[in-house]
Parts: structure tokens; C-alpha cells; sequence
């Protein structure tokens, strides 16, 4: 059995310290308002969350797969690399994860804030209504906003007869969009992988639903493809629907870059081949 390396094993501690929290502390709610990373336009947005989303989870099975995603991929590269490398790569690369999932989501976004840009609406008054939280399904989300944007519409002298269904549905859109929030080390473990397919590119993997053995500079990119056709249209293959997608693949180049540039000027290439 493959011995685990000391930063690898310290991630997993501290992931594993965070979802009891998740799961034990003010019935999860208290956590993921602190440390889940939240869209930077909603009013529980704080700054430390771009580093602490990355060790929160969602499920037992969510932390179950990145942990021994973790274990399987980050030992090798720690062992190569050392711990104050191996962690800046995995930091690394979650903040890149971060970074391409807010970027896509802001375009999301102002497309949506373009339906009611004629408007004139109060900014605050924005804020607010992108807040409500009316998270009770999608079929009754709509009716549930609507009903809570009233008393705001009326507090600010807003006209709701301005408001039509078009505009009602970029509102819906940036509430969606606001309201939505993002854990996992996932992010952090794609580059990881990518670290590990360019270290070992003939290693074989496999899923576990899969069990077919693909050579890693073959499985891996196809990986970040499929990542990057669900975030693209929506569809999911192998992940639940709300996976974020650009994450992954926001992870995955940052661990590439890195990589490439660590190959290219700071390490003899013969440790490579």
C-alpha cells in the first residue's frame, strides 16, 4: 500500500475537520454562510472564502471520492516534487478553479443584468432582490421570488407593473446566479491529476463505473473535454448537475501551466522521461 506523504495526509485532516463542522455546527448552515464560497454580489460574500470553499464538501460521497483522489494522485506528486511545491500546486490550482467558474458565472451574469438595464433600478434594490433566497425548486422558485420582491419594490417606490416577464426572467437568472455557491477541493485535485498524467503518462486509470484501463495522457484530458462540454451546455456525464464544471477545468490549467513551467526551467527533464 502506497505510503501517504505528510502535506497530502494534513489536506485530508483539515478536509475531513471541516465537514464534521459542516455537518455537526449550527445544522451546516453557520459553515457554508462563513466558508463556502459565495458569488462576490451576494451579501454573504467574504474574501477568505476563496481559500476556505476549498475544504468544505457537500456529501459524504463528495468527500469521499476527493479524498482518495487526493491520496492516489497527491502522494506521488509530493513524493516527486516535495511538500512546499506540492502544496503551492495545489493551491494554485484551486485558485485558478475559482477564477474560471466566477469569470463564467459573471458573464452569466451581466447578460442577464442587460434585461433590466432599462429599468433604472436602484443598485441597492438589485442587491437586495438577487439575495432573497427562494431556493424551494425551480417550478415554485419563480413564484416565491416574485412574492418576495414586492415588499422591496414597494419600500424603494418602485413600479412592479414596469417589470415584465422578460425582465422577471433575467431577475430569476441573477438570482440563480448569486445565490449560488461553490466547496470542494475538487478544483485543487484536477490540477493535481494533470500534474500526475504529465509525471506518468503511461500510467493506466480507470473510473470505477468504468473499468476500462486508459492510458493517463489519453483519460486524463478526456476528463477535462467532457468537464468542458458540461460547462459549456449543461450536460452532465459523470457528475451531479451541479458540479462546477469550469472549475475543474479552471483547476486543470492552472496545474498545467505550472507544470509546463516548472518543466521547462526548474527541473532537469531527465527526472521527467
Amino acid at each position: 500500500m502506497m505510503r501517504i506523504t505528510d502535506t497530502v495526509k494534513h489536506l485530508i485532516i483539515i478536509n475531513v475537520l471541516m465537514f464534521i463542522g459542516t455537518m455537526t455546527i449550527g445544522g451546516g448552515t453557520l459553515f457554508y454562510d462563513l466558508f463556502a464560497m459565495h458569488f462576490p454580489r451576494h451579501e454573504a460574500f467574504q474574501p477568505w472564502q476563496i481559500i476556505t470553499h476549498m475544504f468544505m464538501h457537500g456529501g459524504v460521497t463528495h468527500i469521499l471520492f476527493n479524498m482518495f483522489a487526493l491520496w492516489m494522485f497527491g502522494t506521488p506528486v509530493e513524493q516527486f516534487f516535495g511538500g512546499k511545491k506540492f502544496l503551492f500546486l495545489y493551491i494554485s490550482a484551486g485558485l485558478g478553479a475559482v477564477a474560471l467558474q466566477l469569470g463564467y458565472y459573471y458573464i452569466d451574469f451581466y447578460s442577464a443584468y442587460q434585461g433590466i438595464a432599462d429599468l433604472g433600478m436602484n443598485n441597492d434594490l438589485v442587491n437586495k432582490i438577487i439575495s432573497i433566497d427562494a431556493s424551494d425548486g425551480d417550478f415554485l422558485k419563480g413564484e416565491l421570488l416574485h412574492k418576495q420582491m414586492l415588499p422591496l419594490l414597494a419600500e424603494y417606490n418602485f413600479n412592479a407593473n414596469l417589470i415584465t416577464a422578460d425582465n422577471f426572467s433575467a431577475l430569476f437568472n441573477m438570482n440563480v446566479i448569486a445565490r449560488s455557491t461553490m466547496v470542494g477541493a475538487s478544483g485543487c485535485i484536477m490540477g493535481i491529476l494533470v500534474a500526475f498524467g504529465m509525471m506518468n503518462p503511461e500510467a493506466k486509470l480507470m473510473m470505477i463505473f468504468l473499468p476500462i484501463p486508459i492510458k493517463a495522457k489519453y483519460f486524463i484530458p478526456g476528463i477535462i473535454i467532457l468537464d468542458l462540454i458540461s460547462g459549456l451546455t449543461g450536460q452532465s456525464f459523470f457528475s451531479p448537475s451541479n458540479t462546477a464544471y469550469m472549475a475543474h477545468v479552471g483547476g486543470a490549467l492552472t496545474g498545467f501551466l505550472i507544470m509546463w513551467y516548472w518543466r521547462k526551467n526548474q527541473f532537469n527533464k531527465n527526472r521527467w522521461d
